[in-house]
């Protein structure tokens, strides 16, 4: 034991000389109660569409189910804190808030080749075989974090740290090898209701509940059609991901600002929505080469930038709507269009000669007009 202790301090230390901010050790049988949380959430149907939460649910539920041979889960985290409060930026609505996690470079990429650095130097030093995961496979990563230590699932059911606040991700290394456990974290919420309260769309139901197809970061990046029509004035600015429910959290008092590969990359930071608009799918890959924001594409983006546009308020950016109305995709036609309906007077956009042949963007015209008709004065008599 006392050379599997050591071995596990110098792990922790080589994880952090690599760049990661801490470590733990779960047991992977040590989340059953996840699995059952899991469970009635599916039964529940708040996965939205996302039907591959389903879809391996039992591999989700126990880690030894995705890999029998796993005897010891390695959580590590990596801070990606903002050095502002990025509420802030829900004040300038002409412009774009993109979740702050998504300014830098993609953590799938960036973690996935640190965890396996980490993980050669575990095989060179003690043998055995490893499996790394980052947000990649069916791992329930944050129950295995608060089974290690690392932090607890705060109301909003992120991950929240007593050290980095709300603000860092998660990677897993899987090993064969038996190593120390670390113990469970316990809740530390109290009766802060801050992150429930903050929340623009209502998505959680309960404390620790997150009903997935109200949440922003679910509407604008998981979900591939249309955003509800309900949700779309909630949504505001934001065109990627949402940070409200992290940000009100009174524990990033401790967060720990982004390391270097997180740190905003030029025009990351409140871009102007005009700006956006206007991107050929090869300036929207150049743009964000290297980003996770690249992985929604070109359609799904500027279906967030039309809504975006069309709650913005800004007369100035009636043009860019009109533009976004003559694209070819029919998903941002009719999000353009829901757009226009938004900020033109009512009787403008009644008098635009709209047609279109897509049957989505053609009940999306009907809808528009009816919702502006009825804006309309009445003069009775």
């Amino acid at each position: 034991m006392t050379d599997l202790a050591q071995l596990k301090q110098a792990l922790k230390d080589k994880a952090k000389a690599i760049g990661f901010a801490d470590l733990a050790i779960a047991d992977p049988g040590g989340i059953e109660d996840a699995g059952t949380r899991l469970g009635l959430w599916l039964e529940a149907e708040r996965q939205g569409e996302m039907a591959w939460m389903a879809d391996r649910a039992t591999w989700r539920a126990d880690p030894r189910v995705l890999w029998p041979d796993v005897r010891s889960v390695i959580l590590l985290t990596e801070s990606y804190g903002p050095d502002f409060d990025p509420l802030q930026l829900l004040e300038t609505p002409d412009r774009a808030a993109i979740s702050c996690y998504a300014w830098g470079k993609d953590y799938h990429e960036v973690i996935k080749k640190r965890l396996k650095r980490l993980g050669r130097w575990l095989i060179e030093r003690a043998g055995g075989d490893i499996k790394v995961f980052v947000d990649t496979a069916p791992v329930m990563e944050k129950p295995l974090a608060q089974a290690a230590g690392l932090g607890w699932q705060g109301k909003h059911t992120n991950l929240v740290s007593r050290e980095l606040g709300s603000w860092f991700f998660l990677g897993s290394v899987f090993t064969t090898l038996d190593l120390p456990k670390d113990r469970a974290h316990e809740e530390h919420c109290g009766n802060c209701r801050a992150c429930l309260d903050i929340c623009p769309t209502a998505a959680f139901p309960a404390p620790f509940q997150l009903d997935a197809a109200r949440c922003i970061s679910y509407l604008t990046i998981e979900l591939k059609g249309a955003i509800p029509r309900s949700m779309r004035p909630l949504i505001g600015n934001r065109i990627y991901g949402c940070d409200d429910c992290l940000a009100a959290c009174p524990w990033n008092k401790f967060a720990v600002n982004a390391h270097d590969p997180y740190l905003p990359r030029d025009g990351a930071i409140a871009p102007q929505l005009a700006d956006l608009a206007c991107l050929s799918d090869q300036a929207f890959r150049a743009r964000f080469s290297g980003s996770p924001i690249k992985r929604i594409g070109r359609v799904r983006f500027l279906r967030n930038v039309a809504v975006a546009i069309g709650n913005s308020g800004a007369d100035s950016l009636i043009p860019t709507a009109q533009d976004l109305a003559e694209e070819a995709d029919p998903l941002i036609r009719q999000h353009a269009i829901w757009a226009l309906s938004r900020l033109m007077k009512a009787s403008t956009f009644l008098d635009l000669p709209l047609t279109d042949q897509d049957p989505s963007v053609a009940e999306e015209i009907a809808l528009c007009r009816a919702e502006v008709t009825a804006r309309l004065p009445s003069f009775a008599g």
